[in-house]
């Protein structure tokens, strides 16, 4: 009896730990700039251009896109398009 009781409390012990490590493997302490390098690398490949990122502090979003968190879950990286810069084709179309 001493015996299957002692498995059962080793298996929950290491059941538990498992659990530990894998949350904190899923939580891990990612820096803002290595985030915002991360997703700025994306959206230049997609050729998305005139935005920006920013780390803000975790529930400071308002109602910009967030699209990750770094700091371990402590900041939220924003995401706003920024306003479309008018090219010199446009420029030179104009009448005078």
């Amino acid at each position: 009896m001493k015996i299957s009781k002692l498995v059962v409390l080793v298996l929950l012990c290491a059941s538990g730990f498992a659990q530990t490590s894998n949350s904190s493997a899923a939580t891990a302490r990612k820096s803002c700039d290595d985030l915002k390098a991360e997703i700025s690398k994306k959206l230049d490949a997609k050729g998305v251009s005139s935005y920006t990122l920013d780390a803000v502090d975790k529930g400071k979003e308002g109602d910009a896109k967030v699209v990750g968190t770094c700091d371990g879950g402590a900041k939220s990286m924003i995401y706003t398009r920024d306003a479309a810069v008018p090219s010199k084709t446009a420029e030179n179309k104009k009448p005078q």
